[in-house]
């Protein structure tokens, strides 16, 4: 089996035994997991974890699963040490918070879109006056006029989520 934390042919230990000053075995479980060319790595995740407890998390997991475990400690430690409150649950808060934000102002440029189709729509029809209704225009003409694609009251819907998404924003 090769184990990637240690140079070939030489028994250089792994960034985890390097940082805690001891002697890398064969079957040292944080050598594959964290290089000596690598030791930010280990750590930043002996900082948040502590090396006792990331040997015991790694020990009972299967082997095919540690690799994917690491990089998740790995991720959560780095978050952590740059915000020790909220980690990486900070992160995501933020970038939920710019996807409510775009939403909103997505839905205003929506409300906005529709709007002058309603206008666009009312200007050709005429106002809205008799002589142009749809029971007045003869069918084969039906098919080639512009038909709105959503009504005043779906327009007002839009509108108003727009507006309930800025006022939460104001707060």
């Amino acid at each position: 089996m090769k184990e990637s934390g240690r140079k070939q042919g030489a028994a250089s230990p792994c960034a985890a035994c390097k940082l805690l000053r001891r002697r890398c075995a064969q079957d040292c479980v944080f050598a594959p997991f964290f290089p000596a060319d690598e030791p930010h790595k280990f750590a930043s995740v002996h900082k948040v974890f502590g090396a006792s407890n990331v040997n015991k998390m790694l020990q009972e997991l299967p082997e095919h699963q540690r690799g994917d475990a690491v990089s998740s400690m790995v991720y959560e430690a780095n978050a952590r040490v740059r915000d020790p409150v909220y980690g990486c649950v900070g992160a995501i808060s933020s970038l939920q918070q710019q996807i409510d934000h775009l939403q909103s102002q997505l839905a205003i440029a929506q409300a906005e879109v529709v709007h002058m189709r309603m206008r666009q729509f009312s200007s050709i029809s005429g106002g809205g006056t008799a002589g142009n209704s749809p029971e007045n225009v003869s069918p084969s003409s039906r098919h080639t006029q512009t038909q709105p694609t959503m009504s005043l009251f779906t327009m007002d819907m839009v509108v108003d989520q727009a507006n309930i998404g800025e006022s939460l924003w104001s707060c």
